[in-house]
């Protein structure tokens, strides 16, 4: 395909958003793992039976008597009766069938460093760690505190901590100290896997010496195993902090895998905090597994001996989780870990990235993409992207016009795309395009998943064959939550009480068109109302963000003494774009796509978004912003100095009108 930047490349987006939908590239229908429709009816039909035909792919020390336990709604045990591991799946089996010299992991680090990380280096290393991890205390039950940043030894850390029963509780390495404390103090963390130092476009953050002012208030702590990573200088503990190395060196080379029941606890993860408290999201064992090595393997078309993974979350998400560690390393494959940001030490690393090692699939968020939009086709236009023949979408609804960049300029029109839904809560993706399946429409997140039943419902619970709605999950899968840890009241009270413990309330909004294929919409509270006109907030920034002088937009509702409530829009124009008059351009074009009623009746012009360090907009923010209101936690953020510059910008603003 012809490479198209600028204006030629905005008339050929504008013409394909005409095209209704993408049908699979032929050669899917080919090659697919599956190409047969009746899937869905053999799922529908008997989903315990469909999920226990894909838990026989993993290796079992013992067989399950039961596939699905839901008889104490809604908490659910799935394969009751089974023995599993987590980390012999990931790795042993892999190396006893002969594929030990198989990369892992291509590691790239943000200046350029690079490790080969094959099967049988992490067998070695995660066996070293479990013993380490057993000689300083730890066993079967204790939670494990992991605070890394992407580098191979925090894949090796959840493995060693896998094998030997001690549940990991993994902290996004850009959060604030303080943030670690309340996660190991809420989780009763008795050991902390941490880090010298970690590296953030070309500054290194002295990690260990400031964790260390929080940690002397956590009586359950015991030890800490530090990574050396960089240069920095690392105080040492006497008594309690072990050096990684110095410990794995020491440690015996042959940890034998234990099983556990499948229901055993294997991680706690906490949201990231678009509540007030975060919430720590218990998944269990066999269930995960299952539910994360299938959708790898059928909704990535996943070849393991042949194709390059590349997600390009951070571990400390459950995009990590899932599409990083358990989900690629469950299915043998290789993948690329990346340390660094989208736009450093250039803003086509990326792409340079995907050229050097070939990455055949490729799996993001909607912001990055926007974000690499702003900056124009011209960087990935610099690199040979030839290779990938799959991309991938996470973290939040993609307007249309993200959607047909991505494919046409990152995939050059070759690429279908799967644009996936799913939650940490539900651990596994649950609604995606299937390659080689399914069509695709710009922007739609299509059909539940075969063995998934998902449904949009009006606010009593109603079913709806088409229009705007609820969304919800009606009966259980295998990678779904357990629990939120110390809490399950609050569990029930969040999920499953509005409609009773047989759905499961999503939390975000949809919509169901003619076709029965969905279309998220975000958050249940992201909902604007008009002089009686209901807006999803996603459905008025997808207009904003269709303008071509638009990179980014967030929507927040304002109280309004006329309408009741009003429009905010903040705004992330494209790089170099004069925004004089572009007020009323973007208010004209929202009412050409939407109606006169969406359009916004505040525009805020802003050089960036807040967005939580897995890039997902905190709008609760935005609408504290736009009410004058205190602002709440903003821990959270990956750069808490947006809030002041956009408190300047709207006071600067407030200053001129008046």
């Amino acid at each position: 395909m012809t490479k198209l930047a600028g204006t030629a490349l905005e008339q050929h987006l504008k013409a394909l958003l005409e095209v209704p939908s993408f049908p699979p590239p032929q050669s899917f229908v080919d090659n697919a793992l599956w190409s047969d429709p009746a899937v869905y009816a053999e799922a529908e039909a008997d989903p315990d039976g469909w999920w226990e035909r894909h838990a026989r792919a993993l290796h079992w020390d013992t067989a399950w008597d039961t596939v699905l336990d839901w008889s104490d709604k809604p908490f659910a045990k799935w394969f009751v009766g089974g023995k599993i591991n987590a980390s012999y799946n990931c790795v042993d089996r892999h190396v006893e069938a002969g594929n030990g010299d198989r990369v892992a992991f291509h590691w790239r680090g943000e200046e350029g460093e690079e490790r080969t990380i094959t099967y049988a280096w992490l067998h070695e290393q995660v066996q070293r760690a479990a013993n380490a991890m057993t000689s300083l205390g730890v066993g079967a039950g204790d939670v494990v505190g992991i605070y890394l940043p992407m580098i191979p030894e925090v894949v090796v850390a959840m493995l060693a901590c896998a094998r030997i029963g001690a549940p990991h509780n993994v902290v996004f390495g850009g959060f604030s100290v303080e943030a670690v404390r309340e996660r190991m103090e809420e989780s009763d963390a008795k050991l902390l896997v941490t880090v010298d130092g970690a590296r953030r476009r070309g500054k290194t953050v002295p990690v260990k010496r400031e964790v260390d002012h929080t940690l002397g208030t956590l009586p359950a702590m015991d030890h800490v195993l530090v990574v050396r990573h960089t240069d920095v200088p690392c105080p040492m503990v006497s008594g309690r902090d072990v050096d990684w190395d110095t410990a794995l060196a020491a440690a015996d080379p042959v940890a034998p895998a234990t099983p556990f029941d499948a229901e055993h606890p294997l991680f706690i993860l906490y949201s990231s905090g678009s509540t007030a408290k975060p919430k720590g999201i218990l998944h269990t064992t066999g269930g995960y597994l299952v539910g994360t090595a299938f959708t790898t393997k059928y909704v990535f078309d996943l070849r393991p001996e042949s194709d390059v993974f590349w997600c390009s979350a951070d571990v400390g998400w459950i995009t990590g989780h899932s599409y990083i560690v358990y989900g690629p390393l469950l299915n043998g494959a290789t993948s690329v870990m990346y340390e660094g940001a989208p736009d450093y030490p250039h803003r086509g690393i990326w792409w340079e990235t995907i050229e050097r090692y070939g990455v055949n699939i490729f799996y993001t968020a909607p912001t990055a993409i926007r974000a690499c939009m702003s900056w124009g086709a011209e960087e990935p236009n610099k690199f040979d992207l030839s290779s990938l023949r799959l991309l991938g979408s996470v973290g939040e609804p993609i307007n249309p016009k993200a959607w047909l960049w991505y494919r046409e300029v990152i995939g050059g029109g070759n690429c279908p795309i799967v644009d996936t839904w799913w939650q940490t809560e539900t651990g596994q993706i649950m609604i995606s395009p299937i390659p080689g399946l399914t069509a695709a429409k710009p922007g739609c997140a299509m059909r539940a998943l075969p063995g998934v039943r998902a449904e949009v419902v009006d606010n009593d619970g109603n079913p709806i064959s088409e229009g705007q709605g609820l969304l919800v999950l009606r009966r259980p899968w295998p990678g779904m939550l357990r629990t939120i840890f110390k809490d399950p009241d609050r569990m029930i009270r969040t999920y499953w009480e509005r409609f009773g413990v047989d759905t499961y309330l999503v939390g975000d909004a949809a919509r169901i068109d003619a076709d029965g294929d969905m279309w998220i919409l975000g958050r249940i509270d992201d909902v604007i109302n008009v002089s009686g006109h209901r807006l999803s907030t996603a459905e008025v920034e997808s207009a904003i963000v269709g303008h071509p002088k638009v990179a980014e937009s967030a929507v927040v509702a304002q109280d309004d003494d006329i309408t009741g409530q009003a429009i905010v829009a903040f705004v992330t124009p494209v790089e170099g774009t004069d925004t004089e008059r572009l007020d009323q351009e973007i208010r004209d074009h929202v009412a050409e796509q939407i109606g006169k009623f969406a359009r916004p009746k505040r525009i805020i012009w802003t050089a960036d978004l807040p967005k939580t360090r897995s890039g997902k907009i905190m709008r609760r923010l935005l609408r504290d912003i736009a009410a004058g209101r205190e602002l709440g936690d903003v821990t959270t953020l990956r750069d808490p100095a947006v809030m002041g510059a956009l408190r300047e910008l709207i006071a600067a603003r407030a200053d001129s009108e008046d």
